[in-house]
């Protein structure tokens, strides 16, 4: 911080948890943010919840996902194996079959998916009505300003 300058009200670098929120940028290094980025895609989201509580092939997954590509089925898997997020197991058969699960890593995050969609859950009414209420003072103002 620049001499004289005082921090504002407003400065929230650090939360009340000690949490840096300015590691989670955007900088093409910064690590959380691309792991943040990797975990919060809607694909991946869907499979580390299908693979929740059993193991699945790969056509099961694409059968269960609806509206994702082979290309982008393989490329999640691939991203959530290097992370330790998914583990693949290659079974010497003829035809090869190869099975998906959740490593320990990917069934503790899991666990906290599981947190946020419950607090959306619960709290769906009360956000359904602050966009009400926000797109109507919007509309009010853009008419009073007309």
């Amino acid at each position: 911080m620049e001499d004289g300058t005082f921090e504002s009200p407003g400065n929230c670098g650090y939360t009340e948890n000690g949490f840096d929120v300015t590691l989670w940028d955007s900088r093409a290094d910064c690590e959380v943010r691309q792991i943040l980025d990797r975990i919060a895609d809607k694909w991946s989201l869907l499979v580390i919840a299908l693979l929740d509580q059993c193991s699945m092939r790969f056509t099961e997954l694409r059968r269960e996902i609806d509206g994702i590509s082979q290309r982008m089925l393989a490329r999640t898997l691939r991203q959530l194996e290097r992370d330790g997020l998914v583990k693949r197991t290659v079974h010497p058969v003829v035809p090869p079959r190869v099975d998906y699960e959740l490593t320990p890593l990917g069934a503790g995050l899991h666990s906290t998916i599981k947190a946020l969609v419950t607090w959306t859950e619960e709290h769906q009414g009360q956000i359904a009505a602050a966009r009400t209420a926000y797109d109507a003072r919007v509309a009010a103002e853009s008419e009073a300003g007309a």
